[in-house]
């Protein structure tokens, strides 16, 4: 069956996704080593189209470095490289490619990675390494030799009560904004409003945001359908604000003619068509920045704001790892931790051990 690459009213946007996904997992394939499409196609029904694109970008960057600094196998295209290969390199020279990766030049642009991006990529090699050891198709599993590069956990950034309160005021009444940001603020206030109390009430992901449709939203259960990172699809529930900013946007959705592709599509850019992720970075960049100057607010950072209002509230770290969609409790906890602390302080002092003396009592 054929599809229409622009999408269809039939089609949903993480359909879009994967299908350009697998556009571009096909086009780097063809700069891997042969053996790497039975990796892609034995991991295909565990990880979701972006987590393989990633995968194949990073294994990309490997071959060509091993290429590039092994005498042996720079006499060999990446693409004629055999399975065998993955025996040849030692222990010593994943962990060269990923020094090598902190600081890089490549087509004139200079690319650098932090803990983090060194732990993706050792990601990508280990997930290789071990399908094909636990295929009996290579001897050693030398990449699982390696340890995760130590991450310095960098303090959460988050909107307080105050600024959130103060950020939604000024998307509705556009206090901060330039003249020329004011000229599209008539058109895309109640869009804005709706799309940011969202975030802020829900802590969806902003990819999860723009690929929401409108058969998506359901008043009746109170909840959005949303399609979560690892390919499976979620009910997260939303409050009276969350619904009040969505009925006022619907109610203008509905007099909007969206462009082919987008029909469905519940946020719309001043094109009509679907909004894209960029779209809402731009748009938080340019609200968050007439509340504060002093933190980088991204759609992350709002979501980080609802994960930390939910845990201060509930104290049940199980619960705002459920409700943001984090399948180990322990990514949570991580995040969380600096809060966690502060509870675990304050519970010194909840258990008293003797009446106090001045408190009046006998």
């Amino acid at each position: 069956m054929q599809r229409n690459r622009t999408g269809s009213p039939s089609e949903t946007y993480s359909e879009e996704v994967d299908i350009h996904n697998t556009v571009k997992m096909r086009e780097i394939l063809e700069d891997l080593p042969r053996f790497c499409r039975m990796f892609f196609r034995g991991i295909a029904e565990t990880t979701g189209s972006r987590t393989r694109l990633a995968y194949a970008y990073d294994l990309r960057l490997f071959f060509e470095y091993m290429h590039d600094h092994n005498s042996e196998l720079s006499k060999i295209n990446i693409q004629d490289f055999q399975i065998q290969v993955l025996d040849q390199i030692g222990k010593e020279d994943i962990e060269e490619f990923l020094e090598y990766v902190t600081y890089y030049e490549k087509d004139g642009k200079v690319y650098t990675n932090d803990e983090l991006g060194k732990s993706r990529k050792l990601s990508a090699i280990r997930s290789m390494y071990h399908y094909f050891f636990n295929s009996e198709l290579i001897d050693r599993d030398v990449a699982a030799l390696i340890p995760m590069p130590k991450r310095h956990e960098k303090a959460i950034i988050r909107l307080e009560p105050n600024e959130v309160a103060k950020l939604l005021d000024q998307v509705e009444d556009g206090t901060g904004l330039t003249k020329s940001q004011l000229r599209f603020h008539e058109k895309t206030k109640v869009r804005d409003t709706a799309l940011l109390t969202l975030l802020l009430g829900t802590g969806i992901r902003v990819s999860e945001c723009v690929g929401l449709d409108l058969n998506d939203v359901n008043f009746d259960d109170g909840g959005i359908k949303v399609h979560r990172k690892g390919g499976y699809d979620a009910i997260v529930y939303f409050g009276e604000e969350v619904e009040a900013a969505l009925r006022a946007y619907l109610s203008q959705r509905k007099n909007i003619t969206a462009a082919e592709g987008s029909e469905n599509a519940l946020f719309l850019s001043l094109q009509n068509k679907r909004i894209t992720v960029r779209a809402v970075e731009k748009l938080v960049k340019k609200y968050a920045q007439t509340v504060t100057t002093l933190k980088k607010i991204t759609p992350h950072k709002l979501r980080s704001t609802y994960g930390t209002s939910l845990y201060r509230e509930t104290g049940d770290i199980y619960l705002v790892a459920d409700v943001l969609g984090h399948k180990d409790v322990n990514t949570t906890r991580r995040h969380y931790a600096a809060i966690e602390e502060d509870r675990r302080r304050k519970a010194a002092n909840i258990v008293k051990l003797r009446e106090d003396e001045n408190d009046g009592t006998v």
